[in-house]
């Protein structure tokens, strides 16, 4: 049995943002379109992405979204798709958290 692959996102929020990147200036649908076919190659692989160590996921990623492990997509021009994974039954989700710039996600990461 081969289990099913969703991109979702980890709040309605996000989801409003990523939608709102399509019907911005050109570099936020340029964005848009980047991201879409990282969530198709995620629902191939949710795997594709480099996972991060347990001990340097942001304690409010832990506290606030009660997520068990983080990944990281690097996008072009620095940009970093974050996200999770969960396995629920016959069914893994990719939970999309965040996208940010190469010196945002130094500053979450306290680089």
């Amino acid at each position: 049995m081969q289990l099913t692959t969703q991109v979702i996102f980890i709040t309605s929020t996000v989801k409003k943002e990523f939608e709102g990147l399509q019907g911005g200036k050109s570099e936020d649908r340029e964005r848009y379109n980047q991201l879409q076919e990282v969530f198709i190659l995620l629902e191939k692989n949710g795997f594709s992405g480099i996972q991060i160590k347990k001990r340097l996921i942001p304690k409010k990623y832990l506290s606030e979204f009660k997520i068990h492990n983080l990944w990281k997509y690097n996008l072009p021009d620095g940009w970093r798709l974050l996200y999770a994974i969960e396995n629920q039954g016959n069914g893994v989700f990719v939970i999309i958290i965040e996208w940010l710039s190469h010196k945002d996600y130094e500053r979450k990461f306290n680089y």
